[in-house]
């Protein structure tokens, strides 16, 4: 069991960059770092916390949760559509295949919310009822579920994500019309498998976000991270409909709650330097990403061995 003291412990020993490991084609993305080694790729999860297109702060075990979390998800989805993952050599690593990944991340919605600039309820609130291609009444309120989940598509970049369209995707080149219509079923039905499992578990999976690309023989395959508390929105299933109809917002078990707090302390788009996320909000994030792990995979958290990250990913990743 980790308790809030074992993560206080662990705030000023977080895995917050790997580049000092002797690897080839090192390069530091918001949360992976990425090593190229020739027909592989070896994705290192950090414990970065990134929102607002920038890194926050960092979160004791976070890391671990997402690679391990991913795993699980990449096991049981399998059936629906082949992934990247080779083998897991370190609780917060996945060795991959290599792929060309399209340049388009799948945003998969069941509800209208959400508070970034590209996110579904801001689009709404601000007038559009166009959102990527996808036409919503009038008259619909923060937090509503969707009558069918939707897609909404970003461009890919270290810098912002755009929304755009199937026909942007189309016009620019991004994919192909065929590519589109296999990527849009394969997102769908895994955003279905996943709604089933986190209810199943007494969650609710709000929204979530997928990457593909193509392997060798060009099939299409899932990569990077599924179903994950940085890729995803959970909320609590059981008290959803009492507090959507009471205007409350819904019981999270995600980082909402940290992205609300510099929204309400800063300008984290524009501001040139953030404030330091209170200990507290990093402890109670930590403690939900373990809880979330928990909760998905029905398995107690076991935290990784050592003291030092980085010894031991240099421990566990030799000879890969």
């Amino acid at each position: 069991m980790v308790n809030k003291d074992t993560i206080k412990r662990k705030l000023s020993n977080c895995l917050t960059d790997t580049l000092s490991l002797d690897l080839p084609g090192g390069k530091r993305g918001k949360v992976r770092d990425s090593y190229d080694l020739g027909d592989r790729i070896l994705l290192i999860t950090t414990d970065r916390q990134s929102a607002f297109d920038r890194v926050l702060t960092s979160v004791p075990f976070k890391g671990q949760v997402l690679n391990q979390v991913s795993a699980f998800w990449f096991e049981n989805t399998r059936d629906i559509v082949p992934n990247h993952v080779i083998s897991i050599p370190d609780p917060n690593a996945t060795l991959a295949i290599k792929c060309d990944v399209f340049p388009v991340e799948f945003i998969v919605r069941g509800y209208l919310t959400g508070s970034t600039n590209t996110s579904a309820w801001t689009l709404y609130s601000n007038g559009s009822r166009n959102i990527c291609g996808n036409e919503l009444p009038d008259g619909m309120v923060k937090n509503q579920k969707f009558p069918e989940p939707i897609i909404t598509p970003t461009t890919k970049s270290d810098l912002h994500d755009e929304s755009i369209t199937p026909e942007g995707i189309l016009r620019e080149g991004l994919m192909t019309a065929p590519e589109w219509e296999r990527a849009s079923d394969i997102v769908m039905k895994l955003f279905r498998r996943g709604i089933k499992i986190a209810a199943e578990n007494g969650l609710i999976l709000v929204d979530t976000k997928y990457e593909l690309g193509k392997n060798e023989n060009g099939d299409i395959i899932l990569i990077d991270e599924i179903h994950t508390p940085d890729s995803s929105r959970y909320w609590i299933a059981d008290s959803y409909e009492d507090r959507f109809q009471s205007g409350k917002e819904p019981e999270n078990i995600d980082k909402e709650f940290l992205r609300l707090w510099f929204r309400d302390n800063c300008d984290p788009y524009n501001d040139a330097e953030l404030p330091a996320a209170p200990d507290d909000l990093v402890i109670e994030l930590s403690t939900r990403y373990i809880k979330l792990y928990e909760m998905i995979t029905g398995r107690e958290f076991e935290p990784a061995s050592g003291d030092n990250p980085l010894d031991r990913l240099k421990e566990n990743l030799r000879g890969i």
